[in-house]
Formats: C-alpha cells, structure tokens, sequence
C-alpha cells in the first residue's frame, strides 16, 4: 500500500536567523584613536621631547598661577585682621554688648553761654556813687580816662551813631535791652551811642525810674570808656551819651 507523501517544508534561507536565535544589538564604531607619535629618528625624538617639555612649562605655569590667586584671595580674607590687629569674632554678630557706658555729653556751648552771661551781667545792687563825677551833671570816666573826654563827650565831638529808646519798658526788660544793645554797638564798632532813659514825668512820683539805674548798668559794662548827659537837643536830661572803647581794644 502506498504512503501518503509528506509536504515538505521548504528549507529556511542561508541568510535568515534560527527561530529561536536572540536579535543581534547594532554596535557603535569605536571612537578613533589619537594617532601615537612614532619616532623614526633622533630629530622626531628631539620634537617630542620639546612638546613634553613645553606640556609640562605650561602645567607649571597654571599651577602657579592658581597657587598666587590662591595667595591672593587668601590675603585679602585677612587684610583686616592684618591691619587692625588680633581679631576675636563676636558670638552673635548683631549685637555688641559694651563693657562700660558712655558718658553723657557735656553741654559745653551752655556752660559757655552761661559765663558769658555772668560775666556781662549788671546788678542793681551797684554803688556808682564813688565813680561818677560830682559835677551838676554826675558824668562818669573810666580810670586813666582824662576830664577833657567827657568835656568832649558832652560838647558832641563824637556824633551820636545810634541810640537805644529805653521808653515803656520794665526795669528787667530795660537791663537786658541795655546790655544787648551796648554789646552789638562794641562788636559792630560804633563809638558814641545815645541811651534814652526818660524824664520820668509820666511815673508815679514824677521822678525818674530808670536814671540812676541806667548809670548804674553802664559803669559795670567793660565796653563804655565814659558817659555824660546829653545836650538840650539830644534829649537833655532824660537822656545819656556814651562813649565805647574801639573794637581793637580788649575788654579788662
């Protein structure tokens, strides 16, 4: 009996992979390597020799080079402790906690103030009576001021270069107007002044409040060399002219 013939199955390629074969992985090329420097004679030797040399100067220099900025980065991080000595870093740095107090300011310019007030000071409390001039008029020179200055004073040798009205004002207010008024005359170099203290017609008693006061403050004020009673025209009896020591001449 005859057998039944088998397909045949066709034989696989030559080309084509086994069925149970793994997929081959694609390999990338290797990167070319640097070609070596063959040396065939002693003058390649000698090139060699020089680009290692010239390697190794350069590797040198660079490794200077980090070395001094290292140096420098390194001295300028201590370039304060240098200048200012041993420095001891504080714990917290927002705070400083001072061993001692300072002291209050002094107030010196007050203090100057001050004497100078005192020094410029007038009292009521001054006896004049011994220094003015027992004459009808009670004019008043400094020692070592001859007569013949007040003569001249009360003649109007000077001319009167500004005056102070005392007029209206209380006792205190007319003292510091007077002083304030004498001081600026000196400093500004005015020589002769005249100082209106009134007749006293309008006070009670009708006699004059202000007079024997206004003499007693000008004989304490170093800046008035003499004063006399005015003339008629100046205001006469209710009124002084003041003579003040030059600008250049020191107060004693």
């Amino acid at each position: 009996m005859a057998q039944k013939a088998r397909p045949s199955t066709p034989a696989p390629a030559a080309d084509a992979p086994p069925h149970n074969a793994p997929a081959k992985t694609r390999r990338t090329a290797p990167a070319p390597r640097r070609a070596s420097l063959r040396i065939h004679d002693l003058h390649d030797l000698a090139s060699v020799a020089r680009l290692l040399r010239e390697e190794n100067e350069r590797a040198q220099a660079q490794a200077k080079a980090h070395r001094e900025a290292a140096a420098r980065l390194e001295a300028e991080r201590h370039l304060f402790s240098r200048s200012v000595g041993p420095v001891t870093s504080l714990r917290n740095p927002n705070l400083a906690r001072l061993r001692h107090r300072l002291p209050p300011p002094l107030p010196v310019q007050h203090w100057l103030d001050e004497e100078r007030v005192l020094l410029e000071s007038i009292s009521d409390d001054f006896d004049v009576s011994t220094l003015l001039d027992t004459d009808d008029q009670l004019s008043f020179r400094r020692p070592g001021i001859g007569v013949e200055v007040t003569r001249r004073l009360r003649s109007g040798h000077w001319s009167i270069q500004r005056q102070l009205d005392l007029h209206g004002l209380r006792v205190d207010e007319a003292r510091e107007a007077l002083g304030q008024f004498i001081r600026h005359a000196h400093k500004t170099g005015l020589r002769c002044v005249r100082v209106v203290h009134g007749k006293g017609l309008g006070s009670p008693g009708k006699s004059p409040v202000l007079k024997s006061r206004v003499q007693r403050w000008l004989v304490q004020k170093n800046e008035v060399l003499a004063f006399v009673q005015a003339r008629p025209m100046d205001g006469g009896a209710g009124a002084l002219v003041v003579l003040l020591k030059p600008v250049n001449q020191r107060n004693t």
